[in-house]
């Protein structure tokens, strides 16, 4: 259902009725074949040069084992082999903190530490530094396959936890005590970012960084941002009286009078403000964009009742937290501008989303402005095990498009599984998450073809990475590139495809082979600061990894091939 409001084309988005309208658009312009011509991504191609060509491609023959392994040795396989065997077992996984701890008690840290490197480290790490990190990142390049580095050492959450309440005098605001030391941490992981970028420029100049916003800032900071900017967005809904997508100044008049005491006083400049073009409506884009987290405390100090939005409205202290973090983040979107390296920006759980979207997209704005790049540099991610993604993925669009800057996605299934359903249950609210791991496979790939016809209908720089290592997906999305011809010479630098280090090798060697922009996703970093993050991702991805059989068989065939012929 499309609402039309003075000739223009409007999206309904803001409550579970428009939603479940808005999805009905999706699955239908998915299906719309756009006869536009695509206009050529500006890409390099260091690591994939010698294995591009100018044809359309077919599927890669991901049963194929020697391809799959060519970068490894033997004894290489055989320590995969006896990994996947260990990832198997749900009780190794679920209690791997557990039995890492004992065995720092009985055999002492240092022995576990060597034993962990030579084992699961070696498998799912590139190094403990940006120079260990070099071979790895030789050997791929030679299989035609990129890096994206991720430093990925990690302090556990409670380090960084802050967030206690305490009593206050003011009545609509609880004072938060954050944790100044997490403030030296972020500084400290600024400067590891960089480090990061820095190593992407000089070993993998084609590659990604990785980054999570989270080690730049108190995540309670982060969740604080997402509670703000989700009240605004449901203020916006409760102004937008006719539900149609926008609000008029009519309908703007109204409802401020029925929430806020200052309407004469304060209607007047926010119609100034929020409509500098006099167009006498507003949408929700341009609602975020004027009205902030910076202006909830002078907005909600005249509100006639203390509700959810004058609650979310931030502290000073919370304000200047915020000019820090953000500072923070700039700086590393700054330097991988400067060195032409392209940031992946991770996604995390919903209750921080919003939040990090928000910084996402202001950095996109400013650093893949259409006017100044040739192709994008920040990267947002899109988890499709959520219900409202579809949703939000189209608001995206639509902006990049309104403020002329290059959307840029990587899509992912998602990691937060089952933290995320647990905390839904306990706080009362219903699940994020897709109900069957069939909805989120679906969301996948009509997210993967929403991006791409919506390319050619605008005729737009946009890419995408996929993040999966789900098979029939990829090949899904190799079958679309090629009905619209994206394919084939620059094209294809369009769509990038990705798995983890030391995972799903058939698909990324044989993507690498056929020409493919294939990429490994390459943690390093310091082995009692990674193997936190590493048990993360075994938890995480425990169906993953427990669904390790065909892993196991396809290195069991190779072993065998080597040694028998």
């Amino acid at each position: 259902m499309m609402m039309i409001r003075g000739g223009t084309r409007r999206v309904l988005i803001h409550n579970t009725i428009i939603v479940a309208t808005e999805r009905t658009r999706y699955k239908h312009t998915v299906r719309f074949k756009s006869t536009a011509a695509a206009t050529d991504a500006d890409v390099s191609t260091y690591a994939f040069s010698e294995h591009a060509n100018t044809t359309k491609k077919s599927i890669p023959n991901f049963h194929d084992t020697k391809t799959a392994y060519a970068s490894k040795s033997t004894p290489e396989l055989l320590r995969s082999y006896l990994v996947f065997q260990a990832c198997e077992h749900p009780f190794l996984v679920s209690n791997a903190r557990q039995l890492l701890h004992i065995s720092n008690h009985i055999l002492g840290k240092g022995m576990t530490q060597r034993i962990m490197k030579q084992s699961f480290f070696a498998h799912f790490c590139a190094g403990e530094s940006s120079g260990d990190i070099q071979p790895t990142i030789e050997t791929l390049r030679k299989h035609g396959v990129g890096g994206i580095l991720d430093y990925a050492a990690e302090a556990e959450a409670d380090t960084c936890s802050g967030g206690n309440r305490v009593n206050s005098s003011s009545s609509n605001q609880p004072a938060r005590v954050y944790d100044y030391k997490c403030e030296v941490e972020c500084d400290r992981h600024l400067d590891v970012f960089r480090s990061c970028i820095h190593a992407v420029r000089d070993v993998t100049p084609d590659g990604f960084a990785a980054v999570k916003l989270t080690a730049l800032g108190n995540p309670l900071l982060l969740e604080r941002l997402s509670t703000a900017i989700v009240e605004m967005k449901r203020m916006f809904a409760k102004l937008d009286c006719n539900g149609d997508g926008v609000v008029d100044w009519d309908e703007f008049d109204r409802g401020y009078r029925l929430y806020f005491n200052d309407a004469d006083e304060m209607v007047p400049e926010y119609i100034n403000r929020l409509d500098p073009s006099s167009t006498g409506a507003i949408d929700y884009i341009s609602w975020s964009r004027y009205i902030t987290f910076r202006d909830l405390p002078k907005l909600t100090a005249s509100c006639r009742d203390i509700g959810p939005l004058a609650l979310a409205a931030p502290s000073r202290e919370e304000i200047e937290l915020l000019d820090n973090m953000t500072r923070r983040v700039e700086a590393v979107a700054e330097e991988a501008a400067n060195c032409g390296v392209r940031l992946l920006i991770d996604a995390e759980q919903t209750y921080m989303q919003p939040g990090i979207d928000n910084l996402t997209v202001n950095l996109q704005q400013k650093y893949n402005c259409r006017e100044t790049q040739e192709r994008p540099i920040i990267f947002n991610t899109y988890q499709c095990y959520l219900k409202d993604m579809p949703e939000r993925m189209m608001t995206d669009l639509k902006r990049s498009e309104q403020l002329a800057y290059h959307f840029a996605a990587k899509l992912v299934r998602g990691a937060y599984m089952h933290g995320e359903r647990v905390r839904a249950k306990e706080m009362g609210y219903p699940s994020p998450i897709h109900d069957t791991i069939e909805d989120t496979h679906k969301c996948y790939d009509e997210s993967v073809e929403y991006i791409l016809r919506h390319r050619l209908e605008h005729n737009s720089k946009s890419e995408v990475l996929l993040g999966s290592h789900n098979q029939p997906s990829i090949e899904k999305a190799i079958r679309l590139m090629n009905e619209l011809d994206m394919s084939a010479g620059s094209d294809q630098g369009i769509v990038h495809f990705a798995q983890l280090l030391g995972m799903s090798d058939h698909l990324t060697f044989g993507l690498g082979k056929q020409g493919y922009r294939a990429y490994k996703y390459v943690p390093y970093g310091k082995v009692d600061e990674v193997m936190p993050y590493l048990l993360r991702r075994a938890e995480e991805n425990s169906t993953l990894l427990g669904s390790s059989n065909k892993e196991k068989e396809m290195l069991g065939r190779e072993i065998k091939r080597r040694i028998f012929g």
